[in-house]
C-alpha cells in the first residue's frame, strides 16, 4: 500500500484507482476554489468556465460540448454574460444560423481577476518548488491527451 503521509520516504507507487481518487480531490478542491473565486465576481461556476471556453470564438454546440451540458442550458449562460459585457454573440459568416460566441475586453478582466482571486489553488500550486511544478506540468501534458481521446 502506498504511503499517503506525502512524507517523501520510499513507498510503493500508487495503483491507477489511488491516483484517479487523488486527482478527483485535487479537482474538487480546486474547483470549489474556481466557483467561489467566481461567485466574488458575481457569476456562477458554469458562466466563468463558459469565459475561459470562449478565450477563441466558438459556436454555441461547441460550447454546450465543453460545458457537458444542453445547448438549450448554454443559451441562457451566454445571455447573462452578453447582459453583463462579458461575451457576444454572432452569426458565423458561413452559416448565419449558427451563433458564434467570443469573449470582450471586460470579460477577459473579470476572468482574469478570477484566476486572481483563487487564492487557496495559488497558494497550493506556489508552495511547490520550481523543479515540483516543472514535473507536475509535464505529468499533466502527458495525461490530458489521454483522457480527452474519444
Amino acid at each position: 500500500m502506498a504511503s499517503s503521509t506525502g512524507s517523501g520516504t520510499a513507498a510503493t507507487a500508487p495503483s491507477s484507482t489511488e491516483l484517479m481518487e487523488r486527482i478527483a480531490a485535487v479537482g474538487a478542491a480546486y474547483f470549489q476554489d474556481f466557483a467561489a473565486a467566481a461567485a466574488r465576481h458575481g457569476l456562477n461556476s458554469s458562466q466563468a468556465k463558459a469565459l475561459k471556453a470562449v478565450l477563441e470564438p466558438v459556436p454555441m454546440r461547441a460550447l454546450a460540448g465543453r460545458l457537458g451540458c444542453d445547448a438549450s442550458n448554454v443559451t441562457g449562460i451566454v445571455d447573462r454574460l452578453e447582459a453583463l459585457g462579458y461575451a457576444r454573440r454572432e452569426a458565423a459568416a458561413t452559416d448565419r444560423r449558427v451563433k458564434i460566441v467570443t469573449i470582450t475586453g471586460p470579460g477577459r478582466d473579470v476572468l482574469d481577476r478570477i484566476r486572481d482571486d483563487m487564492t487557496r489553488a495559488r497558494a497550493a500550486f506556489d508552495s511547490l518548488a520550481p523543479e515540483q511544478r516543472a514535473a507536475l506540468a509535464g505529468l499533466c501534458d502527458q495525461v490530458l491527451p489521454l483522457l480527452l481521446r474519444p
